[in-house]
């Protein structure tokens, strides 16, 4: 199997009430796609404005990265909640971070 760049991440809207969590290759692309599809009703991120990087994670295999992203998918929001917040305690907005 290739080893790659993976990363499970999870958006929030700019008020920080909904969540969403997903899995790429390419972090800065999939950033500027939710950006792009805000207000878009045929998509969950766009729907609920959430293009805002809050968590991230890097895999080198895909495998890995898409087990885990099904795992915190299944967490209640607490669990989320706290797993941003040891990373990232003040929910900052990591978009320009991981931007070119």
């Amino acid at each position: 199997m290739w080893n790659y760049n993976f990363y499970v991440y999870i958006t929030t809207n700019p008020i920080k009430t909904v969540l969403y969590v997903g899995v790429t290759n390419d972090l800065n692309r999939r950033l500027f796609e939710h950006t792009e599809n805000k207000g878009n009703k045929s998509s969950f991120a766009g729907k609920y404005y959430c293009h805002n990087l809050v968590y991230f994670e890097h895999f080198t295999h895909i495998e890995y990265a898409i087990q885990r992203e099904k795992e915190i998918k299944k967490w209640s929001r607490i669990k989320k909640n706290a797993l941003i917040a040891s990373l990232n305690p003040e929910w900052t907005f990591l978009n320009d971070e991981v931007n070119d």
